[in-house]
């Protein structure tokens, strides 16, 4: 499922998610990077910006508003989300909701 489209000068950024926590990233159309992740991980993958290689890094992860992406060009932000919610919190309260649930059957 397409998650977000980035354009970033002539390039065309895909981000691509499944429900099995598959994240595919294309650049132009063509896969750069393929992860599998449950809370989101880092990217990294080459642009072509005046016949020169460019580093980019782009970071998947969850925030207090859902799903948080930051992009990186050359080591400089390019989108940063807002990350102010703790990403241990949120495992914490889902450790807890899991825990209750289990309890809740067995008894």
């Amino acid at each position: 499922m397409k998650f977000a489209t980035i354009y970033l000068d002539q390039n065309k950024i895909e981000i691509d998610n499944s429900i099995f926590g598959k994240e595919t990233i294309r650049l132009n159309g063509s896969v750069v990077s393929q992860k599998y992740s449950l809370l989101g991980t880092k990217h990294q993958f080459f642009i072509l910006e005046n016949e020169k290689k460019i580093k980019c890094q782009l970071n998947l992860g969850y925030g207090p508003n859902g799903v948080v992406i930051d992009l990186y060009k050359d080591n400089q932000p390019v989108i940063e989300s807002y990350k102010g919610f703790n990403l241990l919190i949120v495992a914490g309260l889902f450790v807890v909701l899991c825990l209750s649930i289990i309890l809740y059957f067995v008894l």
